[in-house]
């Protein structure tokens, strides 16, 4: 049996009850139970969130294997500004609300947070799925927003239906999944037969989730292609040179889609750039934020 088969089995068991407990009520807030990660409600929704340093909001989206609350590059972004890194709805110990099924329906929660949150001229900064939300976002409304960096991102297609544009995850067992996603296959693997309890059930609801909102359409919004136009701050594509879950052309391709975007590659890094080079990931995502273009926010204030 493969390894995330054994453990989403016993998940499905004990926390999909996660979905329909009763959830706090009212505007966002936040709270913290001893040893656990932060959380902020939403709207009655309760999501863990991790946040550090001061200064601009920087909105960091995980891909789907989550977010490590000790993962480096947290703290290289925080150089630059308030890291606010969630964990996704259903993903995590964040809660899943009845009747979230979509990417889309995710990034409208994430406007909702902004809003809560009351961020302004923020830097939204996504990798794989995460850079899919921050698409889905832009398109709906940029007022909170002053620059998007989408790391080797999934969410649209490119080639015609008889091209695979991305591997198909779901058919690969951890190792082979490890060396298509990483540069280091060694950076991405993990025991899971003897990984603590915590972190297992961690890793079988990020699988699960990712199933539930990216499994059809695979990996994509057949709508979003023709709202990229949309987009109507700076933005950046950085894509890990070594990633063989999707191609460069296809990131490219992406890339062309949004006007004005630019692709920059980071070398010795694949489909995860945040995690096999997280200072120049953050150096890079940093440097262009503070570049000279202006955002739509700010030039509304001016």
């Amino acid at each position: 049996m493969h390894p995330f088969a054994a453990i989403l089995k016993h998940r499905l068991r004990s926390c999909n009850g996660m979905v329909g407990q009763e959830k706090p009520k009212g505007r966002s807030r936040m709270s913290v139970t001893a040893g656990a990660v932060p959380s902020i409600v939403v709207d009655g929704v309760n999501v863990e969130t991790i946040e550090r340093g001061k200064g601009r909001p920087i909105l960091l989206l995980h891909p789907s294997i989550g977010i490590d609350p000790a993962a480096p590059v947290i703290d290289a972004l925080a150089k630059g500004g308030r890291v606010i890194a969630p964990s996704h709805p259903g993903f995590g110990n964040s809660q899943l609300p009845k009747g979230m099924s979509t990417v889309d329906d995710l990034s409208y929660f994430y406007l909702d947070l902004m809003d809560r949150l009351d961020l302004h001229d923020t830097l939204v900064v996504g990798v794989g799925l995460g850079a899919w939300i921050a698409a889905e976002i832009a398109v709906k409304n940029t007022a909170r927003l002053s620059h998007l960096v989408m790391a080797n991102a999934v969410g649209v297609k490119v080639g015609d239906r008889e091209t695979r544009d991305i591997v198909d995850i779901w058919a690969l067992m951890a190792d082979e999944f490890d060396a298509l996603a990483y540069f280091d296959p060694a950076a991405g693997k993990r025991d899971y037969k003897n990984l603590p309890e915590a972190a297992s059930l961690t890793a079988a609801r990020n699988r699960e989730a990712t199933a539930r909102f990216c499994w059809s359409p695979y990996m994509h919004n057949p709508k979003l292609k023709q709202r990229l136009h949309r987009i109507d701050i700076p933005t950046l594509f950085l894509w890990g040179s070594a990633d063989r879950i999707l191609s460069e052309p296809y990131g490219r391709a992406y890339c062309a889609m949004i006007p004005g975007a630019r692709f920059e590659t980071i070398e010795r890094a694949g489909h995860f750039p945040h995690i096999e080079q997280p200072d120049e990931f953050a150096r890079r995502a940093l440097a262009f934020a503070d570049s000279g273009a202006q955002a739509k926010s700010r030039a509304r204030s001016a």
